[in-house]
């Protein structure tokens, strides 16, 4: 009730409020007893409030809004009020109607149409749907950027692809040639596809047109040929030389493979040195038994003490070490001096050396190039296992057959293929996988066996 008598008392202390209503009635309300009543609670707000006077002021303000639109106390005063001046002649002529010759009358609307227009001078609500738009602030931030690009000159990637697109021309349809034309060129059925004809932008439009392979997928990773032929030696009935050198090639493997694994047994082999003799074997038992003498270990404490303890230097002593510091310095000084002179006189030998450094450098390039070359033909490192070169599958003399109809077949073309893959550095090298048991095998005796036995 407090906050409704404040809301009264300000409407009323308004500058220049003028109410189109009398509130003269409205003490009359107030004087009587009220009941008095518990305002924390909230069902009782709208129960026992009294706002017929915040109701009334607000009427008012809509009355005056309709009425005139807007306050009074806020319009001017020459749309209130005006000078009386008595009665004007009539200077303007009167409208003669057409169709009525002779009468007067003057142009007045009809009663229906000032039936339907509207007393109230407020302005109808602004219709805020009809202004909103899905996505405005965003597409109004994309034509923006899009404002700046065009006056940085950069185009948006649509309007690039049709500047670039391809003026329409008029081509001629050209005619077939006959079947036994004979200057028609050779068409191959297995070769090479043919050539796409259509407009590019036609084929990546329509997803015609097949991805670029890119370069890095051509590059073969070994120069080897897929099958590798053997030497003549290897033939079922080979010629004597090719076949002995096919067997030095074999022998030189094979010594090879045995100097590896002497090199390893030389290396796990225990040294002479390292081995126990019958003397180290008792000095080592008999290791912290016998005592030394206490008057060496004393006199070794005493030389040791000596040595540990110096004497103070006088003055003297220490200026002439300084003196010699500073006479060390300027002769290391005169050294560094002297030899930038000498390089003067040494510009030819410096010459000729930088001439042999880059002649090497060449060298080592050259090199190196070569080393790659030649690298590309190796079997590279692709995995944690190196890789190892099947065996050569050679016949000695006396298993020649000498026929076809006679030879024996040797080696396993699965293998080979396999081994030819990771030469060529198409797979990595592998190893069997070992087979571990699980569970360890139980024997046991079927009762048909057991009786028996």
């Amino acid at each position: 009730m407090a906050a409704v008598k404040r809301l009264k008392r300000v409407a009323a202390l308004q500058p220049g409020f003028i109410s189109f209503e009398s509130s003269a009635g409205s003490d009359d309300l107030n004087s009587g007893r009220r009941k008095r009543v518990n305002k924390n609670k909230k069902k009782n707000w709208n129960k026992h409030s009294d706002i017929q006077d915040v109701e009334e002021f607000l009427d008012d303000v809509r009355l005056q809004e309709r009425a005139t639109g807007g306050l009074i106390s806020e319009k001017p005063d020459d749309s209130l009020f005006f000078v009386d001046i008595g009665e004007q002649k009539k200077s303007v002529q009167p409208e003669v109607q057409e169709g009525k010759k002779g009468k007067k009358s003057k142009s007045r609307p009809l009663r229906i149409d000032l039936i339907l227009q509207h007393d109230s001078l407020v302005p109808p609500p602004k219709d805020i749907l009809a202004h909103q738009q899905p996505n405005a602030k965003k597409l109004r931030r994309i034509a923006e950027n899009a404002e700046k690009l065009a006056a940085m000159g950069v185009l948006p990637k649509r309007q690039k692809r049709l500047l670039n697109r391809r003026p329409a021309t008029k081509t001629s349809k050209a005619k077939t040639a006959a079947n036994n034309f004979p200057d028609r060129p050779y068409y191959d059925l297995w070769g090479v596809e043919a050539k796409e004809t259509a407009d590019p932008y036609y084929l990546e439009q329509t997803g015609k047109s097949r991805v670029k392979r890119p370069e890095k997928l051509n590059a073969k990773p070994s120069i080897l040929p897929a099958v590798e032929v053997i030497a003549p030696g290897g033939s079922y009935n080979p010629d004597f030389f090719s076949h002995q050198a096919l067997l030095l090639e074999a022998h030189e493997v094979e010594v090879k493979r045995e100097k590896a694994e002497l090199r390893i047994e030389r290396q796990l082999a225990v040294k002479r040195e390292d081995t126990a003799t019958e003397e180290t074997v008792f000095q080592e038992l008999v290791e912290g038994l016998v005592e030394e003498d206490e008057d060496e270990e004393e006199e070794e404490d005493v030389s040791i003490r000596g040595g540990l303890q110096q004497e103070k230097k006088t003055e003297k002593e220490r200026k002439r070490e300084r003196a010699d510091k500073i006479k060390s310095q300027q002769k290391q000084a005169a050294r560094v001096f002297t030899d930038k002179k000498q390089q003067l006189f040494q510009l030819r030998s410096i010459q000729a050396t930088l001439k042999r450094r880059e002649q090497r450098t060449r060298e080592r390039v050259a090199q190196r190039k070569a080393n790659q070359e030649a690298e590309k033909s190796m079997p590279r490192r692709l995995g944690r296992l190196k890789f190892q070169a099947q065996d050569l599958e050679i016949q000695l003399s006396d298993e020649i057959s000498g026929s076809l109809r006679t030879l024996k077949p040797e080696g396993s073309v699965l293998k080979d293929r396999f081994k030819s893959m990771q030469k060529r550095n198409m797979i990595e090298p592998r190893e069997r996988a070992k087979f571990k048991r699980r569970h360890k095998l139980k024997y046991v005796e079927k009762r048909a066996f057991k009786e028996i036995t």
